[in-house]
């Protein structure tokens, strides 16, 4: 048995899922209350996703206890369920590390653990992967079982509906372990919710799993291991599609989770290591207590979104709101308060979310979907085909724009600009300040002709970075000669402003512009760039298209001789570690883009991390 150390009791966590299977039944309700107090002492610590860990603990450790990973292969959906996977499979000494640099990721790692079999933390895709998993295992004569723990609220996105199709009308023999708390940051919502309620109430005619092929086993207890290893045993015996269907309680042991009416404290912020510790106590014993709490945060972009958006809604009757199953999360919450008939919540179904605001804006109301940036990368067809070729005036707001931080690689908002700077006649705004988020948020919202994107990142919003001028739309931010012409995409303007400040010290003339609208290229920065010797664009987005790609294309189309280098995030997936740290370590930093400048000047290479597109 690995020894862990919670709160100074020496306790014991498996090694691994042979020592788990090992273990006799009476002993595992000690250890999962074990495992909720390591939960919540690492998870109030390092900041993650506490409650939806909580509600899988007994299913976890039955899942474990029935298959034998890794030779069968368990996948979870959206890979936030999966710290107690991880304390069972032999990282319980390093669970400490979770989040950090360097550390655990916060979602399954096939870097971390033969254990984590996909790297999946974008909702609804397990079934699809366990499908092609089975029929990989049939054809390669392999004796595997294929396990998928999906929530419900995932159930709600279409990519799992598309593989529940595929799979029943198949026979691949996946297990599919439904996770039913019936909520995902809030209450589950639409059709299938309805059913799962009928289903958990006993009062369901047929189940729609059946109707698709699926055999259907349950409700079952999650939180009854005994129970779970029965329905799971039983699965496994059958030579097909089977899903197993857990009732589980989100937050389950810690009782601040379990009433937080908001999302069951779906995600913590750090706390300190003392406060956190207390709330652990508080977890080991029964779930009485209220736990610690967070020093207030920083005013943050999407509370500057939340407020100035319900503003628009009051001036603007034909404004709504649509979101993937995170009212909360983007902001959208106060404007649902006041209008719940203009707010429309159609589960983890970004594609769905977009294409059905192009059939809003077809009747004559201008939607605002806001959806974090990573994500809108799955509703990329109808972002094209479907708004974008029909000119509609649909305004994307893009939360988490570049570095998020400890969310780590699938998380990074920093492929939107690449693939929105192809779409023809979309506009993508980037504001630097509360006061440029608000005026831009307006100005996208007031165009009628075609879509707009505002897109913002993860972090408190800081001061108002001022302009001391303006050329057509263009804010100019510092200006002190015609060496080197600085283009801030949005919140990298300080450390624009910075450097330029550092290049004027050394006696080299810098002007700093932030176009506000960065994509397309403006025309008034086209002809700005012919009155320097070098044009720097700055975007927190990878370098792979973008800002910085647009505007050379437009720099060479116009004939103009000034070279063009674009800096940004390099062209790979990122770890996850503090926004500001992976930000300074990828020479965003006023004396980093200062010194690329000085070697673009005199012809040197820039450091590879910030090389030209």
């Amino acid at each position: 048995m690995a020894q862990t150390d919670v709160l100074g009791v020496r306790t014991d966590i498996p090694s691994g899922p042979e020592e788990l299977r090992a273990l006799p039944p009476e002993r595992l309700p000690a250890l999962a209350a074990t495992l909720r107090a390591v939960l919540v002492e690492q998870v109030r610590a390092n900041g993650g996703h506490l409650g939806p860990n909580l509600g899988v603990v007994e299913l976890t450790l039955a899942v474990h206890r029935v298959f034998a990973s890794p030779t069968d292969r368990i996948v979870f959906d959206t890979g936030h369920q999966s710290y107690v996977h991880k304390l069972l499979t032999g990282r319980a000494r390093a669970f400490r590390t979770l989040r950090q640099e360097g550390g655990l990721s916060g979602y399954p790692s096939r870097a971390e653990s033969v254990h984590d079999i996909v790297e999946n933390s974008h909702a609804s895709t397990a079934l699809s992967y366990a499908a092609g998993l089975a029929r990989a295992c049939g054809l390669r004569h392999e004796d595997r079982r294929v396990v998928a723990v999906v929530g419900d609220a995932a159930l709600s996105g279409g990519l799992a509906f598309e593989a529940l199709n595929d799979i029943g009308g198949s026979g691949c023999p996946v297990v599919v372990v439904l996770n039913d708390n019936g909520r995902s940051y809030a209450p589950t919502t639409g059709g299938l919710a309805r059913h799962l309620a009928r289903l958990r109430a006993g009062i369901a005619d047929a189940d729609v799993f059946g109707e698709l092929g699926l055999a259907y086993l349950g409700p079952v207890d999650g939180h009854d291991v005994a129970a779970v290893e029965r329905a799971l045993s039983a699965a496994a015996a059958r030579n097909g599609p089977v899903i197993v269907h857990c009732v589980t309680v989100k937050g389950k042991g810690y009782l601040p989770a379990e009433t937080d009416e908001a999302d069951r404290l779906h995600t913590v912020g750090a706390l300190d290591p003392a406060a956190a510790g207390h709330a652990a106590g508080h977890a080991a014993g029964a779930g009485s207590g209220a736990g610690g709490s967070a020093a207030p945060a920083a005013r943050s972009w999407t509370d500057v979104f939340a407020e100035e958006i319900v503003g628009i809604g009051a001036r603007r009757p034909d404004i709504v709101c649509l979101t993937a199953s995170m009212l909360r999360p983007v902001g959208l919450r106060q404007f649902a308060d006041r209008w719940p008939d203009r707010v429309f919540d159609v589960g983890i179904a970004e594609q769905h979310a977009v294409c059905s605001a192009a059939g809003l804006a077809l009747g004559g109301l201008h939607p605002v979907v806001a959806v974090y940036a990573s994500f809108l990368n799955r509703a990329f067809d109808q972002v094209i085909m479907d708004v974008a070729l029909h000119r509609l005036a649909v305004t994307f707001v893009l939360d988490r724009a570049g570095i998020t931080g400890p969310d780590g690689a699938s998380h990074h908002g920093m492929w939107d600009l690449s693939f929105l700077a192809m779409v023809p006649g979309l506009r993508v705004a980037a504001p630097r300040d509360s006061t440029r988020l608000r005026a831009l948020l307006a100005e996208a919202v007031a165009v009628s002709t075609g879509p707009t994107a505002v897109r913002f990142p993860k972090s408190g919003v800081g001061a108002d970075v001022p302009a001391i001028g303006r050329l057509d739309g263009v804010d100019v931010l510092y200006d002190t000669g015609r060496d080197v012409l600085l283009v801030a995409a949005g919140p990298v303007a300080p450390a624009c402003v910075e450097a330029a400040a550092l290049l004027a010290a050394s006696g080299i003339g810098a002007r700093v512009v932030d176009p506000r609208w960065i994509l397309p290229a403006d025309r008034t920065v086209v002809r700005l760039a012919a009155e320097h010797r070098l044009v720097l664009t700055v975007e927190d987005s990878g370098r792979g298209g973008g800002m910085g790609a647009a505007l050379a294309q437009a720099v060479a189309d116009a004939g103009i001789g000034t070279r063009v280098h674009s800096l940004g995030l390099p062209r790979r997936f990122l770890p996850h570690g503090e926004r500001a740290a992976l930000l300074a370590a990828h020479g965003f930093t006023g004396a980093a883009l200062a010194e690329a400048a000085r070697r673009a000047l005199a012809g040197a290479v820039p450091q590879p991390e910030m090389r030209a597109s």
